[in-house]
């Protein structure tokens, strides 16, 4: 068995920093890729994966969302001498 699918050594998803996880998954997605497991190895390594690229892409859109705060700390509120008041 391949020490992708084996669960004896996994740590929690949650415990995996962003690299780790996504080295995981990319294992993955290798041997099943490369049609070397027996369908129950394939279907447990599938299930991790679904559950790493979850993790993954919450944590990507917590970090966009932390850059949009950010980028929005760094523009300027207009002060009132220099809105448009063409609107009003």
């Amino acid at each position: 068995m391949s020490d992708v699918v084996e669960n004896v050594e996994r740590k929690p998803v949650e415990e995996l920093t962003f690299r780790e996880a996504l080295g995981e998954l990319e294992s993955i997605v290798s041997v099943l890729e490369s049609n070397t497991l027996e369908l129950e190895e394939s279907l447990d390594a599938y299930e991790r994966g679904v559950v790493l690229l979850g993790s993954l892409q919450k944590r990507l859109g917590a970090a966009e969302q932390q850059v949009e705060v950010l980028m929005g700390e760094l523009v300027a509120a207009p002060d009132d001498e220099t809105q448009d008041t063409t609107l009003s």
